[in-house]
């Protein structure tokens, strides 16, 4: 590699906070990156960070790894500091456009996108939950004609990254503790989490591990954490990996163009910026996407793949037609429910959470509440009574928690989703240091399919995001469904020791409604519609025949050579997984494939 050129370039600019940060630098006998690489990897995220590192290994092949962002902070390390990160340099700012009758308690009435921007990506600013996806999700996958994608086949590359440490499943043969990726149980759990599963199985649910093959029932929340300290993809695959010879890490580089060649259409390298200075390097065997379910679409189409009449009306050639960006699913929350305690102590009020006691239990032990996933604590997946699906296939998950808006006076969790200071004041401000908490319940196979466009063809300027939440009327019953049934749980003895009870304020917006009606929890899905950053399908995985399909079951992009996709977006379907796990074992399968197609 020393005999290739390399570009001089300039170090990174000082920065008063780096003495914090995991620091990446290129090896010392190299002064700049080399003008050609066998791989380019773009994007550090959940896929990025294990496909870098799985390509270097053994020293065969040269990778360089390019992110927008920086090295992760010491404090993305602390699990209860989660939400604090949704409104900082470590995510993109993501705004989806304008839609009447969703986001309504939002600022401006917008949903808000946050997406990380840091080596390690959304997993360094992720609520750490560790979900697989349900059998039926891979198997029907796998079934669209999308090869080697059935649960079976994804398993073990799932298995391949984890290192487990679970007390309920220690022995489990669906749990490995050979990889690098630690998931463990939370170290804090208060006794609500206890009364979320005790009510589970009062209404009839199983207590499963929800990421075997049988895992349709109710659970304590499997983390990607390590004795309590946070295990981003960058901690567990590149941090001990990026002294590497053959692995040049350039963080704060955007890369703003792929390089294809339009005459043979070879995928040559990429065009990026840095700290000012502008690159053009070449790949000698492949460029691979791994910026995640917007970036990696916005740059297809900047770099002319995608949809033919869009790219055309904003002056782009096209070199190839392909319906990049035109699917798009999200998962969507409602967050909004609170519940009130007439037992003290069981819930993370702010001020008795952020104390000396605690940190020092936390920074010696790594436990006590600053070790909890922000209150996250416990999670379910049921079936509503609107389901038209045969047999266990969960239409709604449920989270529990031991906090809720007000916990933190509307100071950070409020605030990272951008909860508009009307609704706040109105609703949550009066139940400030009450004792409360919530459930939350995720729309796991939402009918409505989002879209992305680009704004212009300035590499710089936000995509725009159409997510068309609760177009699908199916979605909005199955929602008021998923809140009628935290309902009944909270009505089970388990939450009635201690006197739990459902918060009958308003929102102000719904006032025309009668309380607990359909037509009022319709309203209040309405105003707080909120994204678990589980984007997906941007860049659509499908065989030959499908249309719609970007990449195929190898991740090549259609029509373009020594091109792949390796993250979130070629996923197909909704999938009842948050996505970060996902992320990493398609990170993991694709590393395999390249590794395949070149005999690494």
């Amino acid at each position: 590699m020393l005999q290739t050129p390399m570009f001089p370039y300039n170090r990174s600019e000082p920065d008063i906070f780096a003495a914090f940060r995991d620091k990446y630098e290129l090896p010392k006998e190299f002064k700049g990156p080399l003008t050609e690489y066998d791989f380019i990897v773009v994007g550090a995220g959940s896929a990025g960070s294990v496909l870098a590192a799985r390509l270097s290994q053994g020293g065969k092949a040269s990778v360089l790894l390019l992110e927008a962002g920086l090295g992760e902070s010491m404090l993305t390390s602390v699990p209860t500091l989660a939400p604090l990160f949704q409104r900082t340099s470590s995510v993109w700012p993501y705004l989806m456009e304008p839609q009447p009758n969703v986001c309504l308690g939002m600022d401006n009435g917008q949903c808000f996108w946050p997406r990380g921007r840091a080596v390690g990506g959304t997993s360094v600013v992720n609520y750490m939950i560790y979900t697989r996806g349900m059998k039926e999700d891979w198997d029907r996958i796998a079934a669209k004609g999308n090869y080697g994608w059935s649960y079976e086949d994804v398993m073990k590359y799932y298995m391949k990254s984890e290192r487990a440490n679970l007390r309920e499943f220690k022995n489990s043969p669906w749990h490995s503790k050979d990889g690098e990726l630690n998931v463990e149980d939370v170290p804090f759990r208060s006794k609500l989490s206890k009364a979320f599963l005790d009510a589970g199985t009062f209404l009839g649910n199983r207590r499963v591990d929800y990421n075997s093959p049988d895992g349709f029932g109710f659970g304590y929340i499997q983390a990607t954490i390590s004795r309590g300290v946070r295990m981003s993809s960058a901690k567990a695959f590149l941090h001990n990996n990026k002294k590497r010879k053959n692995l040049h890490i350039l963080t704060n580089s955007r890369v703003t163009k792929l390089l294809i060649d339009s005459a043979t259409k070879n995928a040559i390298g990429v065009e990026f910026q840095r700290n000012s200075q502008r690159y053009e390097i070449r790949a000698k065997k492949e460029v691979i996407l791994s910026a995640g379910p917007i970036e990696s679409p916005h740059l297809l189409m900047l770099s002319g793949i995608g949809p033919r009449k869009h790219l055309k009306s904003l002056g782009i050639e096209v070199i190839q037609d392909l319906q990049v960006g035109a699917t798009l699913y999200d998962h969507i929350s409602f967050t909004g429910l609170a519940f009130i305690l007439n037992t003290t102590r069981l819930t993370l009020l702010e001020n008795r959470v952020a104390t000396l006691e605690n940190i020092l239990q936390y920074t010696q032990f790594g436990d006590g509440p600053i070790s909890s996933l922000a209150g996250v604590e416990t999670l379910g997946y049921i079936k509503t009574n609107v389901s038209e699906e045969i047999g266990n296939f969960p239409d709604i998950e449920l989270i529990g928690s031991c906090a809720s808006f007000a916990s933190d006076d509307g100071k950070v969790v409020a605030k990272g989703v951008r909860l508009a200071d009307w609704l706040y004041n109105d609703v949550y401000k009066p139940i400030e240091n009450t004792e409360t908490f919530t459930i939350l319940l995720m729309l796991l196979h939402p009918k409505s399919k989002g879209y992305m466009k680009l704004r212009s063809k300035n590499p710089f300027d936000q995509p725009k995001l159409y997510g068309n939440y609760l177009t699908h009327p199916k979605d909005v019953a199955t929602m008021v469904a998923g809140i009628r049934y935290i309902l009944k749980m909270i009505e089970t003895p388990p939450f009635q020791k201690y006197g739990a009870v459902l918060y009958k304020k308003k929102f102000p917006n719904c006032k025309i409604f009668e309380f607990g009606s359909d037509g009022y929890w319709e309203c209040a899905i309405r105003t707080i519609t909120a994204t678990l950053h589980h984007q997906i399908s941007t860049c659509k995985m499908g065989p030959p025949s499908d249309p719609s399909a970007v990449v195929d079951p190898e991740l090549r992009v259609y029509g373009i050579n020594n091109l792949r996709v390796v993250d979130t977006s070629v996923i197909p379907n909704t999938i009842a997984a948050h996505t970060n796990a996902p992320g990493i074992m398609i990170g993991e399968k694709g590393a395999d494939m390249v590794k395949q197609t070149w005999g690494l």
